[in-house]
């Protein structure tokens, strides 16, 4: 078994509809470039207000992926 080793970027996302979803939205355009994609972390949520009411949400995660062997 081999050893791992991993790297971390910061990715900042947003989305109309939840947390959840600009989570998402931060993973599926990661993936576009990125491989071996194994956990993210939330280390930031914050959100957009116009008239009263939230706009978007948006959130800061780390996203942690395995480097090739």
């Amino acid at each position: 078994m081999n050893d791992h080793i991993f790297k971390q970027i910061e990715l900042t996302a947003s989305s109309k509809t939840s947390v959840e979803d600009a989570v998402q939205n931060a993973i599926t355009k990661a993936s576009k470039t990125l491989h071996n994609l194994h956990w993210f972390q939330v280390v930031e949520t914050r959100g957009y207000i116009e008239n009263n009411k939230v706009d978007y949400w948006q959130v800061t995660i780390k996203l942690g992926f395995r480097l090739d062997d």
